[in-house]
């Protein structure tokens, strides 16, 4: 179940969930191992955890103890609490809105634009918000690889059947390369905050770009990963 994806990176798919009005949504987690510091004892870092099967505990154990799990914005979590009780040595981390979702979770930490020490050393993160769901975009820096929620997504032409095909395509949904939907666009009510989290993201040497909804996209496909997310986000240059 879980793929290598890059250098200490494993992606994992997850069961597709039924969302407002009968989408559904595919699901993507990821796993990254994170380096021994002075500051951390390393460990693993689980990204918007998907549903948890015996198969998927049972890789991701093999790859070490798993140190810290991530709900990256208030729409993914609904593993969280399954995960906590999977590995309850681990430190739960939780976006704004998130604790709101699940108040019987006790979490460890809010998530913010300073990277915690367990991880500063190994990957940057930007607070993008947004009035449907604030995120942290996460960097990895050895491998150049960023992971976006549910600002950027793509659905295949036929992810989706009558008429909520038509309102996907309206919506930037499915494309020819992965878009910020309008909906969420029309969300970016904080239009400096928003363009300071973009400028922050693009100042990272991005070479791939892993998203919840979507397959990765890696700068062999693009040409230049940098300047993809450029267009997608040009909208907020006005």
């Amino acid at each position: 179940m879980l793929k290598p994806f890059a250098p200490d990176i494993w992606i994992a798919e997850g069961p597709v969930v039924s969302a407002y009005l009968g989408f559904r949504y595919p699901t993507r987690m990821a796993v990254i191992r994170l380096p021994k510091t002075e500051e951390s004892d390393g460990g693993l870092f689980i990204w918007s955890p998907v549903a948890l099967t015996d198969e998927l505990r049972a890789e991701v154990a093999a790859l070490g103890p798993v140190a810290h799990i991530v709900a990256p914005n208030a729409l993914h979590h609904l593993s969280i609490p399954e995960w906590a009780r999977a590995f309850p040595d681990a430190k739960l981390h939780a976006a704004p809105g998130v604790r709101e979702k699940r108040p019987e979770t006790r979490f460890a930490a809010d998530l913010t634009d300073a990277a915690d020490p367990a991880w500063a050393g190994a990957m940057d993160q930007a607070v993008l918000p947004n009035a449907i769901a604030t995120e942290i975009v996460f960097f990895h820096r050895a491998s150049g690889t960023v992971f976006f929620t549910d600002a950027l997504q793509q659905f295949s032409d036929d992810w989706f059947s009558g008429w909520r095909r038509w309102v996907a395509k309206a919506d930037l949904m499915a494309g020819d390369e992965p878009h910020v939907p309008r909906k969420f666009r029309l969300a970016f009510r904080d239009k400096p905050a928003a363009r300071a989290a973009l400028a922050r993201i693009l100042s990272w040497p991005v070479q791939n770009v892993v998203m919840a909804h979507g397959e990765p996209v890696t700068s062999c496909e693009t040409g230049d990963a940098s300047a993809f997310l450029a267009r997608a986000f040009s909208f907020l240059k006005v």
